[in-house]
């Protein structure tokens, strides 16, 4: 699936095994709640949301188990690298994912995070877990593309 980019806007990191490991069925984008350092650390370029979800904790989002290294010139102000982080959304929104987790059995995913206009925006998918035999089939229709394709280049030659 190839990433949208928009002007203004600045990759930070991606979460490239979340389309292997899920199916997308909504995207939305989300803000999120940060200190001083861990936007510093962003703009460094460093952050990984590879292994990270959101969860519902009291009608609020939490992201999980993202990964912000320490800024190395903040001092006593620094924060915690692993830290659960409030993710930004209207509260009809955030009601609408909570029933859909509870009731469907669905989960949510980070794809994307980004600057966007200054702001750190996380995208987020509602997805649903890929099971071993979809996963193998997603393999072999990319390679079956790309054999497809070496053998189109080769005839065109």
């Amino acid at each position: 699936m190839k990433q949208k980019i928009f002007p203004g806007q600045k990759i930070i990191c991606l979460n490239r095994k979340a389309s292997f490991n899920y199916f997308f069925i909504e995207l939305l984008e989300a803000g999120i709640v940060l200190k001083g350092s861990e936007v510093k650390s962003l703009r460094d370029g460093k952050g990984s949301i590879a292994d990270s979800y959101a969860v519902d904790n009291n009608g609020e989002l939490y992201l999980i188990n993202s990964h912000i290294p320490l800024y190395r010139q903040s001092s006593y102000n620094n924060h915690d690298p692993k830290g659960d982080r409030k993710l930004l959304l209207n509260k009809k929104e955030i009601n609408k994912l909570i029933g859909r987790i509870n009731q469907e059995g669905l989960t949510l995913i980070p794809t994307k995070l980004y600057f966007l206009k200054g702001k750190v925006k996380v995208e987020i998918a509602v997805a649903k877990g890929k099971k071993l035999y979809d996963k193998r089939q997603v393999k072999k229709t990319r390679d079956w593309n790309r054999e497809k394709a070496r053998l189109l280049s080769k005839n065109n030659k």
